[in-house]
């Protein structure tokens, strides 16, 4: 069974802007609502798969998105990894140490990448089926993050380059799915990394809308044959029916005010 580390959105708002949809938004996040959605999010999660939890910290309002925590490798000796994010922007900064004393209190070997080296985990950081290591940079993590990782956990990647602000994580613009399967934004890409994924993937990827990206859809929770996400076209839901896979629609509205969506309130782990 999949396991998962969600954070409750305690201490959630709005108030910095580090990314283009955060702008116009600040102070502007009803705070009962992102309980309720994520109380809704946790629900279909937690039925499909296992979840933890971390304390939230108040000054920490987007500790929520722990996709961001870092990335976890597991290996089949059983034994687990666990690479500390370092943040781009001094206001998520600090929650690296919290992420950091919650994987090393349940036995995961942490490490870190070189002191200068920016990385954002798993937003930027995907496994696919295939175990390949699919990195992106350019508006977060740097590029040369994925050597680091390449070498600190043996592991076959493909890099990728985001260029469009709006999509500032990989995992706003892709999503790697059962049976080397993918969805993806085109506009989010360089025009070599747009190569680089048909290439990876070939038939097995859905590049999506322009709509269904700016709702969301790509950043979605795989779990078996059911992808979460916060909204979907029906040209979206039935190319995925096709290929075997349910669509679950869950409202978090409220983060998308932040930026992020499903995917980037959950960390697999």
């Amino acid at each position: 069974m999949k396991r998962f580390l969600m954070c409750e959105p305690r201490f959630f708002e709005v108030c910095y802007v580090i990314n283009p949809w955060m702008e116009g938004n600040l102070g502007k996040v009803d705070s009962e609502l992102a309980q309720q959605q994520w109380r809704n999010l946790y629900g279909i999660v937690s039925g499909l798969a296992s979840v933890s939890l971390i304390e939230p910290v108040a000054g920490l309002p987007d500790m929520v998105f722990t996709a961001n925590a870092g990335l976890v490798q597991s290996k089949e000796d059983g034994k687990k990894e666990f690479i500390v994010s370092s943040f781009r922007h001094a206001e998520r900064q600090p929650e690296a140490k919290h992420f950091e004393k919650f994987f090393s209190s349940l036995g995961y070997r942490v490490r870190h990448l070189k002191e200068e080296t920016i990385f954002e985990g798993a937003g930027d950081a995907l496994f696919d089926s295939q175990g390949r290591l699919c990195f992106g940079s350019g508006i977060r993590s740097e590029s040369h993050a994925l050597d680091e990782i390449v070498d600190m956990l043996d592991v076959e990647a493909c890099g990728l380059e985001l260029v469009n602000p709006h999509w500032y994580h990989l995992d706003t613009a892709f999503c790697p799915l059962p049976e080397g399967q993918a969805i993806a934004y085109a506009k989010a890409f360089a025009g070599k990394s747009v190569d680089t994924l048909n290439h990876a993937f070939g038939e097995s990827i859905i590049w999506v809308s322009e709509t269904d990206a700016k709702n969301f859809a790509c950043n979605a929770i795989s779990i078996n044959q059911s992808v979460i996400m916060h909204s979907a076209s029906a040209e979206l839901k039935t190319a995925l029916k096709q290929r075997g896979l349910e669509v679950i629609e869950v409202d978090v509205s409220e983060f998308l005010k932040a930026g992020g969506a499903c995917k980037c309130l959950t960390l697999e782990i």
